[in-house]
């Protein structure tokens, strides 16, 4: 019984560290604690230069020839996210929810570019 217990509080504790190991995932629970609605990519008020630059991102990831090519698309990427958590911890710092709910769906957008660089970088 006792390591019955044991195995589940482990497995709770992992995906509390996950949870919280990510930005992402980390502000959409606290959006959650607070009561807020889960975040859609349609919250972020998204404006047609936001949308572009997702989409040339895409472009470029679809496009992308060489090891070359994709690091330098990581490297956008990173630093675009690395922007987005500062200016949704500033968000949560300051109480401001719907700001932090409309830049964690920004994040979102950038997630899925991270997911589908990472399908291009593994070999077929």
């Amino acid at each position: 019984k006792e390591q019955y217990y044991s195995e589940q509080h482990s497995s709770l504790i992992n995906k509390a560290y996950q949870t919280l190991l990510n930005p992402l995932s980390r502000g959409l629970y606290l959006l959650e604690l607070s009561g807020v609605e889960p975040v859609q990519e349609t919250d972020c008020d998204a404006d047609s230069e936001f949308l572009m630059e997702i989409m040339e991102i895409n472009e470029k990831l679809a496009e992308a020839k060489n090891e070359d090519n994709l690091e330098e698309i990581e490297t956008l990427i990173k630093v675009k996210q690395e922007a987005l958590t500062k200016e949704v911890t500033a968000a949560f710092e300051q109480d401001d929810l719907q700001e932090a709910k409309k830049l964690l769906a920004k994040m979102k957008y950038f997630a899925n570019l991270e997911d589908k660089l990472k399908a291009k970088k593994i070999p077929s």
